[in-house]
């Protein structure tokens, strides 16, 4: 059984979710002479797949084996992808797939849209979190010295595949961190995801629910802002304090479980601000615990943090600004929160 959500806009496009999906690949690059198919080493044999089935149908596949995880989110590692696709002689109707978790196809689709200022690429998410999020709604990027995602692009895909038989072999810690950002989308969007992970084991009979929810969250989003500069913003519920927390950390944390405490920190801002009921504002707490997602950081790092965050893309000239939420499905702005609010409220992600 497959469900297509559609993914409105000026370039369209689908997002399949089921089982045993790739046979569907060959039709989104078709036109293309040579397929690139970006992989971290863990999914060789995956990608190997995927070349093989681009080989049948008659498109000459380039495997491009990247670093894995956010060591792969590089200008270096990109500009290597690009010396690779000009020995190739790779030609604007070629065509660029990314296999794997959320920092392959940020970097996949980052690679593809600056090659001759654009080529279709395809995502074939591996993971929870790539499937609900990274490969949905065309932003791609690298990190650089001053912080996350800082450098990219926004690319819509020709296509997304999300194959859940791959998340039969997922880690559970992957898995786990991944729900972070499918909770994310209960909060400011869609409360029956929040009450699926309350009534019962989001990872077993309700997870493809769960994953077509959040995606159809952000198609419904993303449709109507795809250059972040409206509605779009709040996608980053909890991701000021998240992208800071992985800096900090050298982007050894897990991104999903950074958003968890960066969902914690976000509500407790807004209950501080008087925005949000305590209830809510426990609910996120709740929640995360329940589903084994770490809801607290160091207590020490806070200016380390704040520094950090003075560069995050939402902020706006000096000002910080952060999406909350006023109730549950109801996120708006928080600009300029003063120092001492900012501080209250970490200590809510220190207990």
């Amino acid at each position: 059984m497959e469900t297509v959500i559609e993914v409105p806009g000026d370039r369209p496009y689908d997002v399949v979710v089921g089982r045993d999906l790739l046979a569907a690949l060959p039709r989104l690059v078709a036109g293309a002479a040579q397929t690139a198919v970006l992989y971290a080493a863990p999914l060789r044999a995956h990608a190997d797949r995927i070349a093989a089935l681009l080989r049948d149908a008659g498109i000459a596949p380039l495997p491009l084996e990247v670093p894995d995880a956010e060591a792969g989110k590089t200008i270096e590692v990109a500009a290597r992808c690009w010396d690779e696709l000009g020995a190739a002689r790779f030609t604007r109707t070629d065509a660029v797939v990314a296999v794997g978790g959320g920092a392959v196809t940020d970097l996949g689709g980052f690679v593809a849209a600056c090659w001759l200022r654009g080529v279709p690429v395809v995502h074939v998410p591996t993971s929870l979190l790539g499937m609900v999020d990274a490969a949905v709604g065309g932003k791609t990027g690298v990190n650089t010295a001053a912080g996350k995602n800082l450098v990219g692009a926004f690319h819509p895909p020709a296509g997304v595949l999300c194959d859940l038989s791959t998340l039969d072999t997922l880690p559970r810690a992957d898995l786990v961190a991944g729900l972070a950002e499918v909770i994310k989308c209960g909060f400011i969007a869609d409360p029956i995801i929040l009450e699926r992970c309350e009534s019962g084991d989001p990872t077993g009979a309700h997870l493809a629910e769960l994953v077509e929810r959040a995606i159809r969250v952000k198609a419904d989003v993303v449709s109507g802002d795809l250059r972040e500069s409206g509605r779009r913003e709040i996608l980053n519920y909890g991701h000021t304090l998240a992208h800071a927390i992985e800096k900090v950390e050298g982007y050894r944390w897990r991104h999903g479980d950074a958003v968890s405490v960066g969902l914690v920190y976000a509500a407790a801002l807004a209950g501080a601000a008087g925005r949000l009921d305590p209830a809510s504002v426990a609910r996120h707490r709740e929640i995360l615990t329940r589903m084994g997602l770490p809801v607290s950081y160091r207590a020490d790092a806070f200016d380390e943090l704040l520094s950090v965050m003075r560069v995050d893309k939402k902020a706006r000239g000096n000002k910080l600004r952060f999406i909350v939420l006023d109730a549950i499905g109801e996120p708006s702005t928080l600009d300029g929160p003063s120092d001492d609010l900012l501080r209250a409220a970490y200590a809510a992600v220190t207990a």
